[in-house]
């Protein structure tokens, strides 16, 4: 409990500052779109009121990913960040559909456009707040394990990129005298936001489903194998499942028939301060414990062991395609 609360505050600080920088530049947006009556800045400022309306909501789901399991939520409310981010993968997608439509009739009923090189100035300078803002959501929320500020970021860092399309785009409609480019631009600008609100979505609802995340069982099998030791004869059925900033790994593992109950445990426990001492953040670990047969003696590497009926032959690499599957190596 102590390490989430220690972990709220540079999340809760984060996410602040965020928020409060998006109002400001959400009013600077509307301000340069009155101004020239662009729908390309139109897009942008449209995008900020999603920018505002998700670190908004970040900021709830952070206080509650940090507050302790109880009885209805065995597992903690981590996953309520899953769902922070699918929030905003939709509310994307949302904004860049009504950009599109918007954009569309304006194509084909233009407004007359003015003072585009003062809009292209206040976006531009928009766009470069975003882009330090968006680098600063990510780090942390990479470092804090944090899904929803690597999202708010991603998004942030989309809104800059966006910007500094716009600005391009707003110089070449006044350097060329050619308007229709505005609504063009809007609507190619409008596709990209839904595009990347489509990706935000699709990662969140991969997490609310438990999808599998390979990167990360792949490193947790990296671990196991690099620090196997001769007891473990091997590892089946492993699982990871991520709440949040809390990883979740259950796993068989199997070992020699005649152990005790005592040596088994010990087995169990030093996996876990292997696996907490490697990992990339804490992780909560329930391990089961199989017995060895006489079909794994061939891969079994215990020394001096009284039992054995066949000789080891050699070892079997423990992979993420063996290690996740739930039968012991030697059905394979």
């Amino acid at each position: 409990m102590a390490a989430k609360l220690s972990n709220l505050q540079p999340k809760k600080k984060a996410i602040l500052i965020a928020l409060c920088v998006s109002i400001l530049l959400m009013l600077a947006k509307f301000v340069a779109y009155f101004m020239t009556n662009s729908n390309a800045i139109l897009t942008d400022a449209a995008e900020s009121i999603v920018n505002v309306l998700a670190s908004s909501f970040a900021f709830y789901s952070i206080y509650l990913a940090t507050l302790p399991k109880d009885e209805n939520h065995p597992y903690g409310h981590g996953k309520v960040e899953f769902f922070s981010a699918f929030i905003e993968g939709v509310l994307i997608g949302i904004a860049g559909v009504i950009i599109i439509f918007k954009s569309g009739y304006d194509f084909i009923y233009p407004k007359p456009i003015v003072q585009l090189f003062e809009g292209a100035t206040i976006i531009g300078v928009t766009g470069v707040v975003n882009l330090v803002l968006a680098y600063y959501l990510i780090n942390t929320g990479r470092r804090y394990k944090s899904i929803t500020l690597e999202a708010d970021g991603k998004h942030l860092l989309t809104d800059a990129v966006t910007s500094a399309g716009l600005v391009i785009g707003i110089i070449l409609i006044k350097m060329t005298g050619i308007f229709w480019l505005d609504s063009l631009i809007s609507i190619i600008f409008g596709l990209y936001i839904v595009f990347n609100g489509y990706k935000l979505t699709r990662r969140s609802v991969g997490g609310l489903m438990d999808e599998s995340n390979v990167e990360l069982v792949k490193s947790i099998v990296d671990i196991l194998q690099q620090s196997r030791k001769d007891p473990w004869i091997d590892v089946h059925n492993l699982r990871a499942q991520q709440y949040g900033a809390d990883l979740h790994i259950d796993c068989h593992i199997t070992l020699p028939y005649y152990f005790d109950l005592n040596r088994v445990h010990q087995e169990i426990s030093e996996i876990d301060k292997i696996i907490n001492g490697n990992a990339d953040h804490m992780a909560e670990l329930f391990i089961h414990a199989d017995p060895c047969l006489p079909a794994c003696c061939n891969y079994c590497r215990m020394k001096e062991c009284s039992v054995r009926q066949e000789p080891f032959r050699g070892e079997i690499k423990w992979t993420i395609e063996n290690a996740t599957k739930n039968q012991k190596h030697f059905d394979q």
